[in-house]
């Protein structure tokens, strides 16, 4: 461990920042993965937007975390924009810049919490891709097609995608899934998300037909002393990453005329899509899709009703 420790600081050492600035970062990523628990990429997404802001600081002379003002953190953020950042990438940094100064005030690092008032540009939220309902049919009707042959690897394709499409879940979720995290007597999935918080997902009977054919005679025959418990194998017997997963859904729609192309996220805004249209509530299907803010899950009703104005555009014939 103490091996470990001292190869991620050179690693923040490298930038060059002075050194009160690689310290206090060397403190913050381990709150960052022991204290809040995030995952590995979300520690790296953080700490690379606050390793640029304290990278601009010392350009400007600062070598003190106390050093930092507001007019500091905007320059930072004008810059980002005179680099041709996106919208999106600008109001992310500036979230994370917040968190962290958040994290200097009430750990004594500063005396003051220099990124409350600091502003970021909103973002412009696009409506997500999402299949229709007969799409997402002939997908699945396509992978069982490729899976007449009883092949172990076509059965996986039919179960993975079933599961996807009938509970939302995502792509890490589901390759992090193990055997026992399936109750196929009350066809539930056992679902361990953001942050480790765990909820339990529903799924259908297509779905646990997929699953039963997966597990009756495609999991076994791909199964190795080194399988552990996982429930969804790659071809030689581990885990399967989400970079399978990615390339089956991509693959898999290219057998869908006129679908849009899109990975397993976009499975998930297409299970979100047709629970709203089939009538179900947003906390319901905040829930199902373990957002932490009903915000999030309202971007789904845009969705719905520029589905509906367009189908009203295309039958009405004084649209």
């Amino acid at each position: 461990m103490a091996g470990r420790d001292e190869d991620e600081q050179r690693e923040l050492d490298e930038p060059g920042l002075p050194e009160p600035f690689a310290r206090v970062l060397g403190d913050y990523e381990r709150h960052l993965r022991s204290e809040r628990d995030l995952t590995a990429h979300t520690v790296r997404a953080y700490l690379g937007d606050v390793t640029s802001l304290l990278e601009h600081a010392a350009a400007l002379g600062h070598v003190e975390l106390d050093q930092l003002q507001l007019r500091t953190l905007r320059s930072w953020l004008a810059r980002q924009q005179t680099l041709g950042r996106a919208r999106t990438t600008i109001a992310r940094r500036a979230t994370a810049v917040r968190v962290f100064t958040a994290w200097a005030r009430r750990t004594g690092r500063t005396a003051e919490d220099v990124g409350a008032s600091l502003g970021s540009p909103k973002a412009h939220r696009t409506l997500p891709a999402a299949l229709s309902a007969e799409q997402a049919r002939l997908l699945l009707d396509a992978a069982a097609e490729r899976a007449d042959d009883g092949s172990p690897v076509g059965l996986r394709d039919v179960a993975v995608l079933e599961l996807l499409y009938a509970s939302g879940i995502r792509v890490g979720e589901l390759c992090g899934l193990d055997v026992d995290d399936l109750d196929r007597e009350r066809r539930v999935v056992r679902v361990l998300g953001k942050g480790r918080k765990e909820r339990t997902v529903p799924y259908g009977l297509p779905a646990d037909r997929a699953l039963g054919r997966w597990l009756g005679a495609g999991r076994p025959a791909l199964a190795v002393s080194g399988s552990g418990a996982a429930l969804f194998l790659g071809a030689r017997g581990g885990r399967v990453d989400q970079r399978a997963v990615r390339t089956l859904v991509h693959a898999r729609l290219a057998d869908v005329p006129h679908a849009p192309d899109m990975g397993p996220h976009g499975l998930r805004h297409t299970a979100a899509t047709h629970l709203l249209e089939g009538g179900a509530d947003l906390r319901t299907v905040q829930e199902l899709l373990g957002h932490a803010s009903l915000a999030t899950t309202q971007i789904y009703t845009h969705v719905s009703s520029e589905r509906l104005r367009s189908a009203y555009r295309l039958a009405h014939p004084r649209a």
